[in-house]
């Protein structure tokens, strides 16, 4: 898939809204039937541009009411230590983001947690006993401004393919693939 269309765009917007949607209710949302709609989706799917599907859950309805931004700061940044660190990370399941990140420390992770008391116990326990860690630092979310894992799509209109020009004023047919 090498460009993506007014369609394709249209398809990815409607799925960050509700990835729930049935094959028919985004068909008729973008404009399409039923299975060129689906043939898109499949190959979006088959180009990585969509990754998956989940469910968004409330971390304060599960009883995660902590949310921690910690930098870790490594001893050494070498190839096989860090790949060490990354792997271990991926392992912690209170550890939902993980980035390495340029400028002071080495990775920024975001970390859950039930309470204070918990996140102090995860991170002596945990974080700090990490291979190559050299040093933690802290801060807690006081509130949400905003958490929201849809994509700004506006970087694709620029890979579109140029719409197709008429010269009668008929509308022109609907591109169906």
């Amino acid at each position: 898939m090498e460009t993506i269309d007014k369609f394709d765009l249209d398809i990815l917007n409607e799925l960050q809204l509700d990835g729930r949607l049935t094959n028919a209710e985004l068909a008729s949302r973008v404009g399409l039937s039923a299975a060129p709609c689906w043939r898109r989706v499949k190959a979006l799917e088959e180009a990585g541009y969509i990754k998956g599907y989940h469910a968004e859950i409330d971390r304060h309805k599960i009883g995660l009411g902590v949310l921690a931004f910690v930098r870790l700061d490594a001893d050494r940044n070498s190839g096989d230590v860090t790949r060490e660190l990354e792997e271990a990370i991926r392992k912690i399941p209170e550890v939902v983001s993980c980035h390495y990140i340029s400028g002071a420390g080495t990775f920024e992770l975001q970390v859950v947690s039930r309470d204070l008391d918990s996140f102090s116990q995860f991170a002596r326990a945990v974080l700090i006993n990490l291979p190559n860690v050299k040093d933690l630092h802290t801060s807690f979310s006081l509130g949400e401004v905003k958490a929201s894992s849809a994509l700004p799509l506006q970087s694709l209109a620029s890979r579109r393919t140029a719409p197709a020009t008429t010269t009668s004023r008929k509308k022109p047919a609907r591109r169906q693939k």
